[in-house]
């Protein structure tokens, strides 16, 4: 029984030993980390800016790693992280792991957007739009250059 508790806290000791952070792309130059839920509360102030997030990968592109979506510290805030096709693949495996990313915040007016409850077929085809709403949905996203996680 001694010789397994040996062998299993080696293994233990290797596995905390091999386990290191990954960068990604370029590296984190910002001392300051600003909360999902600030930049979802208050867009229009981040827009433009640069910004280093931090939190839980809750979801990665399947296709080519193009993106992950990052949780807020509370509540259920998530912003996507999206980065050039081949530049930066995130992998699979850190889905559910810590993140810190850096990157600048924009927004995305996706195509056929609608946040009332239009039907399809009432959707103004110039503008993508209900026609009840004065502008279309605006989704805020990170154009993410560099990414640190811990695997």
């Amino acid at each position: 029984m001694k010789h397994l508790s040996f062998i299993l806290g080696i293994f233990i000791l290797l596995a905390l030993i091999n386990a290191e952070d990954k960068q990604f792309g370029k590296d984190l130059t910002l001392k300051e980390k600003t909360d999902v839920a600030a930049i979802l509360q208050t867009p229009a102030e981040f827009v433009g800016k640069r910004v280093q997030i931090e939190g839980t990968i809750i979801n990665v592109c399947e296709t080519r790693g193009c993106w992950i979506d990052i949780a807020a510290a509370e509540g259920y805030d998530k912003i996507r992280v999206k980065v050039n096709d081949g530049e930066i693949v995130f992998p699979m495996e850190a889905k559910g792991k810590t993140a810190v990313v850096e990157g600048e915040v924009y927004t995305v007016t996706p195509a056929n957007s609608c946040s009332g409850n239009c039907s399809e077929a009432s959707k103004s085809e110039e503008v993508h739009q209900c026609p009840h709403e004065k502008e279309p949905a605006k989704i805020y996203q990170i154009k993410g250059s560099g990414a640190v996680i811990k695997l």
